[in-house]
């Protein structure tokens, strides 16, 4: 047989080449004769950077350290910086032909932050490694933007790239969501140009900035806002659309990253699908054609997996390649529409807790389970 495991990250448990991997001694510990190929997968959330150094051969990593991801108490220091949690050593990948990734995950993601800081988490530190993209000449710039852990609308990271916030004093009004409570005007004047070839931005979803399916009301609960706090989220990113102009707060993206996708489209950027540009650097299509079985997955395929996260994207690649498809998560709370067979490691582990606790033990088991419940062409398992 001909196996193809392309999943997303489980996100803060296990990256997608570590799935990836694990799923694959799973199988190969059932059905040691088969062919399987490995090819991690990601929808411009946290592992993107390592699903494009995966895929493109001569990628390579471009070491930088940014600004920490929260502004301690939202306090405004010397010369109108905020004060910053510890700097984030991280990267950013060039591609062959000048393309650059920046990951929003891997420099101001939720994973950096603990505790959660709603109202002080910032994309300031992304804005940092797109900086240092553009200053090594990029042509070119791809943005991951999932996994935020902010609120702020953008406004970190078009700080770093030369915007001004300012409140009714004329001083920087700060960092962080609780900062744009206090803006009065937008200077935009002094952005960074983009390069040549543009800016895209690899999103997982179309959510608005505002409303009932905007940043703060979708978004916010995780990234550790309650029903109170998400009133005012949604209060200082209104105020803040308000004062920027030519874009619209109901634009398809716009409320990616906490709002990351607004800040972005002011700066000039377009919106594009993560897993869509990942498969494609992938070649996944290719690695389809002939497969006698894909096995994709992510942490938790809910509601929202249908709106262009990686598991969908791939299910629609394998269906156009007529095969059938199988779906690994962590937890499973919608219908899984279009597999042929899925597996929940909370249900194999006995809870999300003990699933969580030792992923890759639980994704191998997950791996071995569609194994043996596989006949010559028709995948099984529960």
């Amino acid at each position: 047989m001909h196996v193809v495991i392309a999943p997303d990250s489980f996100k803060g448990t296990a990256s997608a080449a570590d799935a990836a991997a694990a799923i694959a001694r799973g199988w190969r510990s059932v059905r040691a004769d088969d062919e399987v190929v490995e090819r991690p997968m990601a929808d411009g959330g946290e592992g993107t950077l390592d699903a494009f150094e995966a895929a493109v051969p001569d990628a390579r990593r471009m070491p930088i350290t940014v600004r920490g991801p929260v502004a301690v108490q939202g306090r405004v220091a010397v010369q109108g910086r905020a004060t910053d949690s510890a700097p984030i050593a991280t990267h950013w990948l060039l591609l062959p032909g000048g393309t650059g990734v920046v990951e929003l995950a891997a420099t101001s993601g939720l994973s950096l932050v603990d505790p959660l800081a709603p109202f002080d988490a910032h994309t300031a530190g992304f804005g940092d490694a797109i900086v240092a993209a553009l200053d090594a000449g990029v042509k070119r710039l791809l943005l991951a933007v999932g996994g935020s852990a902010s609120t702020d609308g953008g406004v970190g990271a078009l700080s770093a790239l030369g915007a001004r916030f300012l409140g009714v004093d004329g001083r920087p009004v700060g960092l962080g969501n609780r900062a744009l409570g206090r803006l009065d005007r937008v200077e935009l004047s002094g952005l960074r140009p983009l390069p040549d070839g543009g800016a895209m931005v690899l999103g997982d979803v179309t959510n608005p900035l505002l409303g009932e399916g905007g940043a703060a009301a979708v978004f916010g609960p995780q990234k550790g806002a309650d029903a109170a706090d998400i009133i005012v989220l949604e209060a200082n990113l209104a105020r803040f659309a308000r004062l920027v102009p030519g874009v619209s707060a109901e634009a398809p993206g716009a409320g990616a990253a906490g709002g990351a996708g607004f800040g972005l489209l002011a700066w000039g950027a377009e919106m594009g699908g993560g897993a869509a540009l990942v498969a494609s650097a992938a070649g996944l299509a290719h690695d389809l054609v002939g497969a006698d079985l894909v096995v994709t997955g992510e942490g938790r395929f809910d509601g929202q997996s249908e709106a262009g996260k990686a598991p969908s994207h791939v299910a629609r690649l394998a269906a156009e390649a007529g095969a059938p498809v199988a779906l690994i998560a962590g937890s499973i709370t919608a219908e899984p529409r279009g597999f042929a067979a899925s597996v929940a490691l909370a249900g194999l582990a006995g809870d999300r807790a003990a699933a969580m606790a030792d992923p890759v033990r639980w994704l191998e088991a997950a791996g071995a389970r569609l194994a043996s419940g596989h006949s010559s062409r028709t995948p099984g398992g529960t």
